[in-house]
């Protein structure tokens, strides 16, 4: 049976639907997903997060991917794209235990 789940495709709909160019911040636009999401959404973004993370693309694939789908200025932050998305993870898992 064809599975038409594809974790690269809900992971650019929440970069890109959540870090677009309308946004204050990153931090209040990842702050808005999380307030707004049910925790059970907030679950399957960090498994996507992380299986994205732990996929065999290379480090430039991810980092590249990462900057296509988020209107984030990363010098800005002074993240990688890659310690960024980390840090996303971290948040989203302790914004989870209070949910």
């Amino acid at each position: 049976m064809y599975n038409s789940y594809d974790y690269l495709e809900e992971l650019e709909d929440f970069l890109g639907g959540t870090f677009h160019q309308d946004i204050g911040s990153p931090e209040q636009a990842l702050n808005e997903f999380i307030n707004e999401v049910s925790k059970e959404c907030l679950l399957s973004t960090i498994k996507d997060c992380e299986k994205f993370l732990n996929s065999n693309l290379t480090k430039q694939e991810k980092e590249s991917f990462i900057q296509n789908n988020a209107e984030v200025y990363f010098p800005a932050i002074e993240l990688t794209p890659l310690q960024w998305l980390n840090k996303l993870v971290q948040q989203m898992k302790e914004a989870v235990k209070t949910k």
